[in-house]
């Protein structure tokens, strides 16, 4: 699978769905993607803020951008803030499922499996 954005979309679609093999590509994608969305993601399914550094650092978008603030205010517990983000990020991006997920706080939830 390759970074293409249509790859990473399925892919970030399939791990919110709980596909383990999704969730497992993500998170071994993670180091060396230069997908902000992957990387994002991953700080997301792992439950590590320190990821949302690299993120930042190479989202060249200011929808990158605020998808990695949106998921790091979330990794910070401030849920009145992922709120007020979300909010203003999917009036422009409504189509951004990673931010309706975070903010409809399916991350938090767990995930059962049948």
């Amino acid at each position: 699978m390759s970074d293409d954005g249509t790859d990473v979309e399925l892919m970030i679609r399939r791990a919110i769905a709980g596909d383990d093999t999704a969730i497992s590509w993500i998170t071994a994608q993670a180091n060396s993607s230069s997908v902000p969305s992957i990387v994002t993601m991953a700080a997301l399914l792992e439950m590590q803020p320190a990821r949302i550094d690299r993120a930042l650092s190479i989202a060249t978008t200011s929808r990158d951008r605020q998808v990695a603030a949106i998921a790091s205010a979330h990794l910070r517990g401030e849920h009145q803030l992922v709120d007020a983000l979300a909010r203003d990020h999917l009036v422009d991006h409504p189509d951004s499922v990673l931010v309706a997920w975070i903010a409809s706080g399916g991350v938090s939830r767990p995930r059962h499996r049948c």
